[in-house]
């Protein structure tokens, strides 16, 4: 006998995860539905099998091809327009000459399928349908037989009142080749509602076989988790893949689980899934294939299909996740929630319960969602945000993605253009670097590959003349897992938010430059460039006024790149030199964190009498400081330190800082005849501000400084340099500075401000104030005699910043914690 699957059906009441792929493919313990359907086929000796699709065809022909893979022979029928179960059965009539099997693609059951074709042999019958005993029969349509098995009658969709039977249609049919003089040609015909009653009103023997074993619809959300329960719990015999760990937990191939995460109850963790410390998994929990739960996370009465990633801490109880979708850290699916495909939750933002999100939908971060959303979305999210395009690595960012990225950049470029790109140590960098080169060289630009180099050394090597640009691959700093790309135009700085939305208009229109084969570009790697780097950053410092300091330092190089240039660099100081970390470690970078760093220099600087210590991040960007008497000093105190010193020997007459800046460097700079000037806090505006004439020094509020005489952008070795010359120059030790600077008191707060309401919040702000007390540079400043407070709406997230400075900390305090009051009354 051959056998018939009937895999045309949309499955509508199991959207969102059907939006985008046909019911029969919708993963069971981590294989699809008619899969398990093949499976069962075959154990009851079916080799030949015939499949009808309709709905996104293509996708059950691409996975069961010929059905070689699963030792059988498929051929496929297809319905061009909804043909019904009868009329797409009768489409695949030229190969059904003899008895047949009709079986539903999109249940799952382990029905005896031998003892349904028994029961029609033994009667003689045209057709004969398979019949199990359900509790709510009102959903399907109930088949009344007689004592002989005979069916007396049928009833579709029956009420209550006309429930007197418990039996009901499978869709599993035995049939016979005369049945399709039953079924009309060229239009919808069903089985249950007009071939089967019209057989029953000709007299026709027709039986209904009831049949032992587990047998569910999966029609709908619900049934779809209580599916998943019952082959967890062994209701239903199926074929679970992997290796039974214990009792009702089954691990796959490549899968990992931390020894001190949790499985309890029962469990699939499918191939290739990593799960973390901490993190809970089960009862009645899925993960598919190449998914990742991180550390803290539960996931308990949940199904999650492939590639998806659960961030730290986050919860899913009861829900459905979609494939390729993103979980963050610390956000909620509550009971019954749905995310379709490629779906993306923020930072413990919280989906309620019930709630169904479908595909390619965008949930901010700290959102609440408490209704579906179908069509509202805020759009997929921005390609650039922060410093650069950033993902999570081979999550977020693939070579895929990377490829299509430095095309849409290259396309940006004229043709034969040259661009730098460089990586930190990492794997993760590696990999996409070598994307992105493949990328660019598509589009007919050349590559000058530095390989593993730090930003600075990058930025320098853009500003040379053959240059026009060039892209850094780096770990993200505040999250190990995660990439950044950040892209440096021809002067060495960060690219403009013009030409960011100019690469993401490509991007998105995919309208990318494809050359012929001999305009792709070339790959080259530039000779001497540490060498030209460490040269000319030695020839920004008076190097005779340094070696006569006679320092004794402590430098920790953070795992970082930076430690390929330092020791040229410190060597032609004649600097005694205590190198901490000094080689470039992937697993040292990610676990690099600054002030357990600074801690260990301040012992090391303390034990050893050394004039100060410095802490460099693995980027090469961020700087550290501990004084000789072994104090790590906050960022904003080595701001402090550092105008000070720099104010009577800045090369120009401007100071730049961002407007969260403490007002105390004004006033430490009274006299002097140097300006300070505010800038916004993104690091692309202020190295813009300090590429301007007259910028003799530029820094941010976290450690990063611009000594743009020699870069207009953050390098923390040509700060170290630059503060060893005035110290050199003002004869003092670094303590003797920290003791005689202020103490700023700046106190900060956040306020959940949604999308809609910010332009209005800013409004009211400014409205409430003096207009001679405002300064609008970024964000609403108001100043007061004792400091000043600012509101900032973040760019990337639903929230406004808050910080206030005043005389005291309790007053700091307060300032902030009012505005924030005012803030919450604006968006209530």
């Amino acid at each position: 006998m051959k056998a018939v699957i009937m895999a045309g059906g949309e499955g509508s009441r199991l959207r969102p995860l059907t939006s985008h792929t046909p019911k029969p493919m919708l993963p069971i313990a981590n294989r699809p539905m008619m899969e398990h359907i093949v499976g069962l086929l075959r154990s009851h000796g079916y080799d030949e099998i015939v499949v009808t699709v309709a709905f996104l065809a293509n996708q059950i022909r691409n996975y069961f091809g010929d059905g070689s893979d699963f030792d059988v022979e498929i051929t496929y029928a297809t319905e061009e327009q909804p043909l019904g179960t009868a009329g797409s059965v009768r489409n695949a009539k030229d190969v059904l000459d003899e008895r047949f099997l009709v079986i539903s693609g999109d249940v799952l059951t382990d029905i005896d399928l031998g003892a349904v074709v028994a029961a029609h042999e033994a009667k003689g019958a045209l057709a004969t349908i398979g019949l199990i005993a359900v509790d709510d029969p009102l959903e399907f349509g109930i088949v009344i037989t007689r004592d002989d098995g005979t069916i007396e009658r049928f009833l579709e969709k029956p009420t209550w009142g006309q429930v007197f039977s418990d039996t009901i249609n499978t869709g599993i049919f035995v049939l016979e080749p005369e049945i399709f003089d039953h079924i009309a040609p060229d239009r919808p015909v069903d089985f249950s509602g007009e071939v089967f009653p019209q057989l029953l009103a000709e007299g026709r023997t027709m039986v209904g076989a009831v049949a032992e074993g587990y047998w569910e619809d999966v029609g709908t959300l619900e049934a779809y988790v209580r599916a998943h329960r019952d082959v967890l719990d062994g209701t239903v015999k199926l074929d679970v893949p992997g290796f039974a760990l214990r009792d009702g937990v089954w691990l796959d191939e490549g899968a990992e689980v931390h020894p001190e995460a949790t499985i309890v109850g029962t469990a699939v963790i499918g191939p290739g899934c990593r799960v973390g410390a901490g993190a809970r998994i089960g009862p009645y929990a899925v993960l598919g294939r190449n998914s990742r739960v991180r550390g803290d996370a539960i996931v308990e009465r949940s199904v999650i299909h492939e590639n998806v990633y659960v961030g730290e801490s986050a919860r899913l109880r009861g829900s459905v996740v979609g494939r390729s979708s993103e979980v963050r850290r610390g956000a909620r699916l509550d009971e019954g929630s749905v995310l379709g495909d490629e779906c993306f939750v923020g930072d413990e933002a919280v989906v309620g319960a019930g709630v169904k999100v479908y595909p390619f939908k965008t949930i901010e971060a700290r959102a609440t969602v408490n209704s579906s959303i179908i069509l509202e979305t805020r759009g997929a999210r921005s390609l650039f945000s922060g410093s650069g395009v950033s993902g999570l690595a081979n999550v977020d960012m693939t070579p895929e993605l990377a490829t299509r990225i430095a095309m849409a950049w290259a396309t940006t470029l004229p043709k034969g253009t040259t661009v730098v790109t460089s990586r930190d140590s990492s794997r993760a960098a590696r990999m996409l670097k070598r994307a992105l080169m493949a990328g660019l060289n598509a589009a007919g630009v050349n590559v000058f590959d530095l390989e593993v180099a730090s930003v600075p050394v990058t930025r320098f090597a853009v500003r040379q003349p053959v240059a026009s640009g060039g892209i850094t691959v780096r770990l993200d700093a505040d999250d190990p897992d995660s990439v950044v790309f950040r892209f440096v135009d021809g002067s060495g700085l960060d690219i403009s938010e013009a030409s960011q939305r100019k690469i993401e208009r490509q991007f998105t229109r995919e309208d990318f430059r494809r050359v012929p084969a001999e305009e792709i570009g070339d790959i080259d790697f530039p000779p001497r460039v540490l060498e030209h780097y460490t040269t000319a950053l030695g020839a920004t410092v008076d190097l005779d006024v340094v070696r006569d300091g006679g320092f004794k330092i402590v430098t920790d190089y953070g795992f970082g790149s930076t430690s390929f240039t330092m020791p040229t660099v410190l060597a032609q100081l004649g600097a005694d030199v205590l190198a901490v970390n000094p080689y470039a470690s992937t697993q040292g970078a990610m676990a690099f964190a600054g002030q357990r760093s600074a801690e260990r220099t301040a012992s090391l600087v303390t034990a050893a009498g050394a004039h100060l210590g410095a802490v460099l991040d693995p980027d090469g960007e961020r700087l550290t400081l501990v004084d000789d008497e072994g104090r790590v000093l906050t960022d904003t105190q080595a701001l402090l330190a550092l105008v000070r010193l720099v104010a009577e020997h800045v090369d120009g007459d401007t100071i730049v800082v961002p407007v969260t800046a403490s007002i105390h460097i004004e006033r430490m700079v009274e006299g002097t005849g140097v300006t300070v000037r505010q800038a916004k806090t993104s690091y692309s505006a202020l190295m813009a501000a300090a590429d301007e004439p007259g910028v003799g020094f530029a820094a941010s509020t976290d450690g990063g400084f611009i000594v743009p005489g020699f870069l207009p952008a953050f390098d923390a070795a040509a700060a170290l340099l630059k503060l060893l010359e005035l110290l050199a120059r003002h004869d003092v030790r670094l303590s003797s500075v920290v003791d005689d600077l202020p103490r700023p008191h700046i106190a900060r707060e956040t306020v959940v401000t949604p999308w809609d309401q910010k332009g209005m919040v800013m409004r009211s702000l400014v409205e409430r104030a003096e207009p001679d007390r405002l300064v609008l540079v970024d964000g609403v400043k108001v100043l007061y005699d004792d400091g000043w407070a600012l509101a900032l709406p973040d760019p990337a997230e639903p929230l406004t910043h808050i910080w206030a400075e005043a005389a005291t900390e309790a007053a700091a305090r307060s300032r902030a914690q009012e505005y924030g009051r005012r803030l919450r009354q604006l968006v209530r």
